[in-house]
């Protein structure tokens, strides 16, 4: 199967990058060129557009910021579709937009999947991220190899849509945790307690979480360098909240840090990092958190 990535910001080039390293050789693409060089001495090949892209590949990749960008690339690549292509998105998308977006391409010809994928951008770099993934078993079962070449776990959700929802519930869980983690280490800080040892004795309890034992270090560096920004946490938000009036299910935690995240994106800008969320208090009260022995990226 010969692929192609289209979208190479921090995620989708640490997708590529698995890919490549699988031995792939996929085709990959951007309007920026910034991954090209690192990922061409992996072994992944560079194409001029979209459209170049599509005509020298069995499936087309795409992992993209908005839904709008994932119509934009799909709107470039549908004259070059030939019979038995597929396309995977793996982008995060709220469900509405991911089944008009597939009804288009399924009545071009493609077979599509999502694959949205769940873990952090460490975890992608090392092919080790979980997919989730949705749609027609016979499709995953053709593309299994390349997914499984890109993450650790591949989970099948079900049906086109299914895995769309999960991954929302699981970037809302993050947002979540990600204002309790900051909230803790501040009590524990404003209360005396030494931060390094705190974070250590939560990691170690009932209490902990994957994004305190990963971000929360971040947060002690003062990097908060996790490779997300504000303006994706809160376009994630927008789509828990839609599934929620969707599904009447009253998210009252969800709808608060929603509110938090847009303060944090008018204090500190849309590209700021998500894990800058914290700032928030610590501006407020003057207290950082910082602890020595706390790495500036996670490996």
């Amino acid at each position: 199967m010969n692929y192609g990535v289209i979208g190479l910001g921090n995620l989708g080039a640490a997708l590529a990058g698995s890919l490549a390293r699988a031995g792939f050789a996929p085709l990959v693409h951007d309007r920026a060129e910034t991954a090209r060089a690192g990922l061409e001495a992996q072994g992944a090949r560079w194409a001029e557009s979209p459209a170049a892209l599509a005509a020298g590949v069995d499936a087309v990749i795409t992992c993209l910021p908005s839904p709008e960008a994932s119509a934009a690339v799909l709107d470039a690549v549908l004259p070059a579709v030939r019979p038995g292509m597929d396309w995977i998105e793996m982008s995060t998308l709220g469900r509405a937009e991911l089944m008009a977006l597939a009804a288009r391409a399924q009545a071009a010809g493609l077979g599509v999947l999502e694959a949205p994928v769940t873990g952090g951008v460490h975890l992608a770099a090392r092919g080790e991220i979980t997919v989730l993934v949705g749609g027609n078993e016979a499709l995953i079962a053709r593309h299994r190899p390349a997914l499984e070449a890109m993450g650790g776990q591949v989970i099948e959700m079900g049906p086109m849509g299914s895995a769309s929802l999960i991954k929302v519930i699981t970037n809302m869980l993050a947002f979540i945790h990600l204002l309790s983690c900051g909230e803790a280490l501040m009590l524990a800080r404003r209360g005396g307690l030494d931060l390094g040892r705190a974070w250590q004795a939560i990691a170690a309890s009932s209490g902990t979480s994957f994004v305190h034992e990963t971000e929360g270090q971040l947060i002690l560096n003062g990097s908060y360098d996790v490779g997300f920004t504000m303006d994706l946490a809160l376009k994630d938000l927008r789509f828990a909240m839609e599934f929620a009036r969707e599904f009447e299910v009253p998210l009252d935690l969800a709808a608060l840090t929603e509110q938090t995240f847009r303060r944090g994106r008018a204090a500190y800008g849309g590209q700021a990092q998500s894990t800058q969320i914290v700032k928030l208090m610590e501006d407020l009260l003057g207290t950082d958190l910082r602890a020595p022995g706390f790495p500036a990226r996670l490996e």
